[in-house]
């Protein structure tokens, strides 16, 4: 019988693994026996995961600092550590989403970036990472997006466009890669992380209102009832990490407490 936590022997990957999702995700797999390797900016911060990882999971806790808004510098960094560390078997696919506003009142450049730092990045590690996969006959790449993919959101129109494009290419790809590898999204709802309280906050300034009140709006929409917590999100990500997923390729798979209005 499959074990869906049981990630004993395998190695991932989890960028922006500072904070929020990424965060609680390389705990979550740390816990279920994994190898982490966690991928962010900050330092200070993947220091004191690393303290955390080795608290609860028996596998190697090791972190790598990178920018991926600095491509050629994080392919590189990447490589090296590669080399070193051997193949990676489960990526974790994850970083900040773009400043909010209207699509369009977003600059050329505003986009480039956005798109920069999560397709052009991704489409990078990628190449890196799926060779390893290949030669170990077992990959899992989840990407962290959003449910924008599927109704997007309103004040948040590059993200929605970003997100967008990455659900695309992540089915693409699912058709391409071979068998043992798979690819799906985890499309997170109202989510409690510090990215959420900063779309808060800036909702509650330009509709001189509290943040309260902006969360308590928020939660009316959500049939559960309440924010999810970033826990709850990593628990979906170390299943789809999991041989129990196996079947489971080029899904968006909503974890939103019933938010979402469409199918």
């Amino acid at each position: 019988m499959l074990q869906p936590t049981t990630l004993t022997g395998k190695h991932a990957l989890v960028c922006g693994a500072s904070s929020g999702i990424g965060r609680a995700t390389a705990v979550a797999l740390a816990q279920a026996g994994a190898e982490v390797t966690a991928l962010a900016r900050r330092e200070d911060r993947l220091k004191e995961l690393i303290t955390e990882m080795k608290a609860v999971g028996p596998g190697k806790a090791r972190y790598l600092v990178a920018d991926l808004d600095q491509r050629d510098a994080m392919e590189n960094s990447i490589q090296s550590f590669l080399k070193e560390s051997g193949p990676v078997h489960i990526w974790i696919n994850n970083t900040g989403g773009p400043a909010a506003g209207p699509l369009l009142e977003a600059t050329e450049e505003q986009l480039l970036s956005a798109l920069g730092r999560h397709l052009l990045a991704a489409q990078r590690i990628a190449k890196l990472l799926i060779p390893g996969m290949i030669e170990a006959q077992y990959g899992r790449i989840i990407s962290v997006l959003s449910t924008s993919v599927r109704a997007p959101i309103p004040n948040l129109g590059v993200s929605n466009l970003t997100r967008a494009a990455m659900a695309s290419w992540s089915k693409t790809l699912s058709n391409e890669l071979p068998p043992h590898i798979t690819i799906n999204c985890l499309l997170p709802g109202f989510t409690a992380t510090e990215r959420l309280t900063s779309l808060a906050q800036g909702r509650a300034q330009a509709q001189n209102i509290s943040v309260e009140d902006v969360e308590t709006a928020w939660r009316k929409t959500i049939p559960e009832g309440r924010l999810g917590r970033p826990e709850e999100l990593a628990a979906t990500i170390a299943f789809l990490a999991s041989p129990a997923a196996s079947y489971v390729r080029g899904s968006c798979i909503p974890v939103d407490g019933g938010r979402l209005p469409v199918i």
